[in-house]
């Protein structure tokens, strides 16, 4: 196991921390890679950060829970909350520093009153169902870019699965549109052995719940077979107890419009399995 990362839970610490580790790293300018997470770390984290540490000299990782992104009624108060089981898998990982804020320290003074916006797509498919989830997101990682970013040179980039393909996209056109001085790389979906992708909700399904849920990787990997149309595969998740679909939807992954299903098309889908959301999509 590696050493176990520096835990800074202030912003000002997290920087001169940083920039010490930069400077250690050897000659010439150091690369850096951020992962930044809700916490309730699982080994989907654990592939983002050996995706970080295979590529960068010095990793960073960021455990907040930030509450811009959960609407009325989401589960801000329960989201769990496991920072010495964080802090071992970032060691199994090899982080190199972990920023942990709490709510004070990472908005000042109270939540931000200028905030970054979505836009159109993110108004669409989990904006049109979670209103005002994605500007929440995007102000903070576009705090947590600021906040990291080195200031002398060398590579910066920002690791984001693609499980969250909506987000990923719209963290890519924020950093494209901003000219922010990150390179946004990509980090393939994470599954358990049953197919179920991985996510920090799924501590949240009791056993049934998780046999229902495997309705949703099954159902994109027959459509994308071409075993069932999109009709077919939206009713086959309708039939599943306990499963309530969202949608599922075959789009452009460059800009969400509905598209034909084909190559290069996304299937993505969202349900709730009993009172958990869940979030899925395949390469068609």
């Amino acid at each position: 196991m590696s050493p176990a990362p520096r835990v800074c839970h202030d912003p000002a610490e997290f920087r001169t921390a940083l920039a010490e580790r930069l400077a250690a790293a050897g000659a010439g300018p150091a690369s850096l890679g951020l992962v930044p997470t809700m916490g309730a770390l699982h080994e989907g984290h654990g592939h983002l950060v050996r995706r970080a540490r295979a590529e960068n000299d010095v990793v960073a990782v960021s455990i907040f829970v930030n509450p811009l992104q959960f609407g009325p009624g989401e589960d801000y108060e329960r989201y769990p909350r496991t920072l010495e089981a964080d802090l071992e898998l970032l060691a199994r990982h090899g982080a190199d520093l972990v920023l942990a804020p709490g709510l004070e320290q990472m908005y000042p003074g109270g939540e931000p009153l200028v905030r970054v916006t979505a836009g159109r797509l993110g108004t669409v498919l989990d904006g049109a169902s979670r209103p005002g989830h994605f500007d929440g997101a995007l102000t903070v990682v576009n705090r947590l870019l600021n906040l990291t970013a080195p200031r002398g040179g060398g590579a910066f980039r920002a690791y984001f699965g693609e499980k969250d393909a909506q987000q990923l996209l719209l963290v890519r056109r924020m950093v494209a549109d901003f000219a922010l001085p990150v390179e946004v790389r990509p980090v393939p979906i994470v599954r358990d052995a049953d197919g179920l992708a991985l996510s920090s909700r799924n501590r949240y399904l009791d056993d049934d719940g998780r046999r229902a849920a495997l309705v949703l990787p099954r159902t994109l990997a027959a459509l994308a077979a071409g075993e069932v149309d999109l009709p077919a595969a939206r009713a086959r998740i309708d039939a599943e107890d306990g499963v309530r679909l969202d949608y599922l939807v075959v789009v452009d992954p460059a800009t969400l419009e509905p598209a034909e299903p084909g190559p290069g098309t996304l299937a993505l889908v969202a349900a709730r399995v009993g009172t958990t959301r869940l979030i899925d999509n395949r390469a068609l």
